[in-house]
């Protein structure tokens, strides 16, 4: 059964969680995003030398939670020319009418970088224990 995302097209941030390149911990930013189909795009401002960049760079799972759902994901610097374009045009476009500053620049010199959603993780409390079990994909 294919996911069902179009409940987070409208959530105004994701929580991504990167593995820190040095210290190994995990790394949770709060950042803008726009979904099309499985994939989650963003835009980093700071480009390849933000640390979530280079996080995700080296090692490419990631999290994502949108309103306390949870998803694994395989990160990666989007590359291709219509898919640049594509997350460009999505993330400006959802944002742009919210923020009272001109995102242009931002929408054209901002580096694309793309997550791959792969399957919803379900975490609940049993006692004083924190469990994840990651839901295995039907596809």
């Amino acid at each position: 059964m294919p996911m069902d995302l179009s409940q987070f097209v409208d959530v105004d941030f994701c929580y991504l969680t990167t593995t820190g390149r040095v210290t190994g911990r995990p790394h949770t930013i709060e950042i803008w995003f726009a979904l099309y189909g499985r994939t989650l795009y963003m835009l980093s401002g700071g480009g390849a030398n933000a640390d979530w960049v280079k996080n995700l760079l080296h090692t490419p799972e990631v999290t994502v939670r949108m309103q306390g759902v949870h998803f694994t994901g395989r990160g990666r610097i989007v590359e291709q020319a219509e898919e640049d374009a594509l997350a460009r045009r999505i993330v400006v476009a959802k944002y742009q009418p919210r923020d009272s500053e001109d995102l242009s620049e931002w929408g054209q010199t901002a580096l694309p970088v793309a997550v791959d959603l792969l399957s919803p993780m379900y975490c609940f409390t049993a006692g004083s224990l924190f469990i994840t079990v990651r839901a295995e994909s039907s596809e």
